[in-house]
């Protein structure tokens, strides 16, 4: 693993037990799954940002692909430890996570806080890799 990557899960697991919160960015007060991402990019130096007008229950797939690459994140295929997972919660609901090998870091809506776990299997995902520079 790329020292980026282990700097990567590191920040992303710092924000484990933050509460959620629509539009929330800020580690240990407010996140929600892009939060968790732009505060993964930027415990590793890397500045990252997404779209900030989209709606938690739509289908963000086509803006979030896009803010992802307009970021400079490439496709990966299965996320690996230190890539984002773009994951398909429901047929109409995208939600982002930060792979940390066989778990992920994400904001969970249903418990209210940044949690760290094993995703549900039926929940597809495609990884997205963060930029080296």
């Amino acid at each position: 693993m790329h020292s980026r990557h282990v700097d990567i899960v590191r920040a992303a697991r710092a924000c484990v037990g933050t509460r959620c919160r629509v539009q929330g960015r800020v580690p240990g007060l407010a996140l929600d799954c892009v939060g968790v991402a732009v505060a993964a990019a930027k415990g590793a130096g890397l500045l990252f940002s997404v779209p900030q007008d989209y709606c938690l229950a739509a289908d963000n797939r086509d803006r979030l692909a896009a803010g992802l690459a307009a970021a400079g994140c490439t496709r990966a295929g299965d996320p690996l430890a230190g890539d984002l997972a773009l994951i398909a919660v429901t047929t109409a609901q995208r939600h982002l996570a930060v792979c940390c090998g066989d778990t992920f870091v994400h904001a969970h809506f249903g418990l209210g806080r940044v949690v760290e776990a094993p995703l549900p299997p039926e929940w597809a995902r495609i990884g997205w890799r963060f930029p080296e520079n």
